[in-house]
């Protein structure tokens, strides 16, 4: 697994990777968190709404964007603080739950900011 947070901005903060992650880990959790955070969405709710044939689809020719499951916004007194982006589990909707149980970890904290 790899995990990267980012600030509101989308610029990571912090990054971390197993050393049995595929190299590809890294660039996946870094894009997957710029994307919840560039677009203020989980990228598991943009991976449907950017379906092809939908509406918004175009946005996924944003050079940046990636819209696979695994990205997480972080909120913190009803305001995006940042993201997180994780990648290496068997499918997005596990890198999603993996990121969903990471920020409920420290969920006490993020009240505090």
């Amino acid at each position: 697994m790899a995990v990267a947070v980012t600030d509101r901005f989308g610029l990571t903060q912090a990054l971390i990777r197993d050393r049995y992650a595929g190299a590809h880990t890294i660039e996946t959790a870094t894009r997957k968190a710029w994307t919840a955070a560039s677009f203020n969405t989980d990228t598991l709710d943009m991976m449907n709404e950017t379906a092809a044939g939908k509406p918004q689809s175009g946005v996924r020719f944003v050079s940046q964007a990636m819209m696979v499951g695994g990205g997480v916004r972080v909120e913190a007194g009803g305001s995006l603080v940042g993201a997180v982006g994780v990648s290496g589990a068997p499918g997005g909707d596990k890198d999603h739950e993996c990121a969903e149980a990471g920020l409920a970890a420290i969920e006490e904290d993020l009240a505090f900011l």
